[in-house]
Parts: structure tokens; C-alpha cells; sequence
């Protein structure tokens, strides 16, 4: 007789110092999707301010991902000292416990220049390096391209973070050196290192590839043709490649919603009626309608990449928006008798709900075909 067993994959608990962080939250969200595969582990910093606390934590880890740094302060040296501290407590926490995780550490390709951040980041990386050799363990020493995404830090995170704040709030950006940069999408990022987990990679000196490369000033002239389209005209941009639907996520994650929508159309009326040009496109995508009845609500889920608008045309709605892992709500009443939509950001979990007396007439544009082996569509309610 053949025994047939239903051998489970264990899970993997993973802990991210700098959880909070812009790469950190970024990867902590995208880990809690995959609840088959990994347990997080919640960090907080207070943790590098108790050692027990920072044992304890350890102790439930069995990956720990390093991204808690310091990347911008008057005194590079402040800089120094505290990157390499942090690596320092975290390297005698888990002497301190006795454990051996899997470790990752988010180091830069600025390891190589004079300065003191990349100095403290290729330090930190060798105290990891001497950690994991006397403890036979696993280590991941990530070098790393600059990194881009949704809701980076302006001044702080990029160049990039910087550009699309400033173009959304009116400033005027400018150039100091017109840099070649290579660039890494922080979703893209945060695949490899998942993938670096999944896989087990032993590897100290983890040469991260960039997925893009381009002077700055192509960065800007880009993030200004979408200001000029889509922030003052609503028009979608024509979106090439991957870096651009990127580059463009980017940008309009730092569009105040409070302030910019619902977008009201222009009406063209004559005798015949009104007549409303409802989404101008430089690329291509799909346009949906429906009709909803009274207390209806659809939707409540969000997407990681699509670019989505709804348009109410007839009737009332309420759509409701909030960022997957936040509590606050953002509430927009629509009314038909004044044509206007309101975008989905990438990460923010959306409904439409019929609170009128009538049935509602919505119009839905989404940037790519649904794809039912790849939906980027994640259930969660508002």
C-alpha cells in the first residue's frame, strides 16, 4: 500500500528592523500578503533602545531583514556612528540569545564613495559578514541601487520622492548635478528579497541589480510631462515600459486626494443635451460601465500596480478610499448631475456604494485587461 503524506512547508517568521521606514513598509505590506509562507514579526524601534527587548524580539525571528538606518542628518558623522551602532546592538542581540535567523542587510552602491553614509553602510555590512563566518550562518549583504516608489520621503529618501512633491504642491524643482542614476522600483526591490528568503541566498556582497538607468533630468522631464497631463489636464500619459507605469504610480502617490477630486468634467450642452469627454488616454487600457442598485456596494479591494478611475455619469455614490494597513478613511460623494471621477491609488483598498434613490451609472477605466492568472487584486474592506 502507498502512504500518501501532506507535507506543509513551514512558515517563516520575519522580522524588519525599520519596518516603518519607506523600503521597510513597503516590504512588511508586501509580506503580509503571502500568509502561507511567512509570519512578520513586528518591530519597533524602541526595541534598539532595550537590549531584552531587542533579545526577545530576536529570539521569534527566524529572518531578520536590517533596513533601520540613517540616511540624512547636519553631521555626517551622526550619520556614521548610528548605522553602524544599530548594526552593532542588533549583531550582540543575537549573540545574546543564542540564535541564528537568516539575516539580510540593505546596504548601498554608495559603499564605494567618499562619504560617510556609504562608509557606515560597507562597515555595517562587514560586522554581518564576521557575525555570520563565526556562527556558520546564513547572511544576505544586499548592495543596493537608489530606490524609488509611492510615498518616499521627500529630501530625504530620493531624488525622485523629492521631484513628485514638489510638482504636486507647486514648487519648482532644480537640478544641482545632473547625475546618471541607476534605479530600483521598491516593489522590485522588495521581490528580490523575497526571493533572496525563499531561496536561501548565502551571498555577503549581493550585487542588486538597477532596472533602470537615466540622468536625472530625464527623471524630471518625465515627472513634468505627467504634471502638465495628468495633474492639470487629467489625461493619462502614455506609458511605455515598466519603469514609466513605475515612475508614474510614483507621482501621483503624492497628489493630495483631499484636496484634488473628485475632478470635476466640463459639460457641453446644447439641445440635444450634454456631452462630457470622460477619459483622455496617450495609452491604451479598458473602459467599463455599470449600473448599481440602491445600497449596493462593489468593490472593497485594492491593487499593488493598476492605475484605476471611477466615474459616476448618473445617480449618487459615496467612494471610499483607505491605504491598505492605515485607519484613516477618505470619503467622496459623487452626484451624476456633476459629472466627476475619483482615482485609485495604488495600495488603497476602494468601494462604491449607492446612497441615492436611483440607480447608479458608474464608468470604470483601468489601465490593463484583466488578467485572471495575474488579477493584482487584493480583497479588503474599506
Amino acid at each position: 500500500m502507498a502512504w500518501v503524506t501532506d507535507i506543509k512547508m513551514a512558515i517563516k517568521k520575519i522580522g524588519i528592523t525599520g519596518q516603518n521606514g519607506f523600503a521597510g513598509s513597503y516590504l512588511f505590506n508586501k509580506i503580509s500578503l503571502l500568509k502561507e509562507e511567512f509570519e512578520l514579526i513586528p518591530f519597533d524601534k524602541s526595541y534598539f533602545e532595550s537590549a531584552p527587548d531587542l533579545v526577545a524580539w530576536v529570539k521569534q525571528c527566524d529572518v531578520i531583514i536590517h533596513l533601520a538606518a540613517m540616511n540624512r542628518h547636519p553631521d555626517p558623522q551622526v550619520i556614521h556612528d548610528t548605522n553602524i551602532q544599530l548594526v552593532a546592538q542588533l549583531v550582540a542581540a543575537m549573540e545574546t540569545a543564542g540564535h541564528i535567523p537568516h539575516v539580510l542587510f540593505s546596504s548601498s552602491t554608495q559603499e564605494e564613495r567618499d562619504n560617510l553614509y556609504g562608509i557606515s553602510k560597507k562597515a555595517g555590512r562587514e560586522l554581518f559578514i564576521e557575525w555570520a563566518g563565526k556562527n556558520h550562518a546564513r547572511f544576505t549583504g544586499m548592495v543596493i541601487p537608489n530606490v524609488f516608489g509611492p510615498f518616499g520621503k521627500p529630501f530625504y529618501n530620493s531624488v525622485v520622492a523629492t521631484f513628485c512633491y514638489q510638482l504636486c504642491n507647486g514648487q519648482l524643482p532644480a537640478i544641482d548635478n545632473d547625475g546618471f542614476l541607476k534605479l530600483i522600483y521598491v516593489d522590485e526591490l522588495a521581490e528580490v528579497m523575497i526571493n533572496s528568503i525563499r531561496n536561501e541566498i548565502n551571498e555577503p556582497a549581493l550585487e542588486v541589480p538597477a532596472t533602470s538607468e537615466c540622468y536625472v533630468s530625464q527623471v524630471l522631464d518625465k515627472l513634468k510631462a505627467y504634471k502638465t497631463l495628468y495633474y492639470d489636464q487629467g489625461i493619462f500619459p502614455d506609458l511605455p515600459d515598466k519603469f514609466s507605469i513605475n515612475l508614474f504610480n510614483t507621482f501621483r502617490s503624492y497628489i493630495d486626494h483631499h484636496t484634488y477630486f473628485p475632478f470635476i468634467l466640463k459639460q457641453h450642452a446644447d439641445n440635444r443635451g450634454v456631452f462630457v469627454e470622460m477619459i483622455k488616454l496617450q495609452q491604451g487600457g479598458q473602459v467599463s460601465f455599470s449600473t448599481t442598485h440602491k445600497d449596493i456596494t462593489r468593490g472593497n479591494h485594492f491593487h499593488t500596480r493598476k492605475i484605476e478611475r471611477f466615474l459616476v455619469i448618473k445617480g449618487k455614490a459615496l467612494i471610499q478610499l483607505r491605504k491598505y494597513n492605515s485607519d484613516v478613511v477618505l470619503n467622496f460623494e459623487l452626484d451624476g448631475s456633476t459629472p466627476s471621477y475619483v482615482d485609485m491609488p495604488v495600495w488603497y483598498t476602494h468601494n462604491i456604494k449607492n446612497i441615492g434613490e436611483e440607480e447608479l451609472y458608474t464608468v470604470f477605466w483601468i489601465n490593463e485587461f484583466f488578467d485572471p492568472q495575474d488579477p493584482d487584486t487584493y480583497f479588503e474592506v474599506v
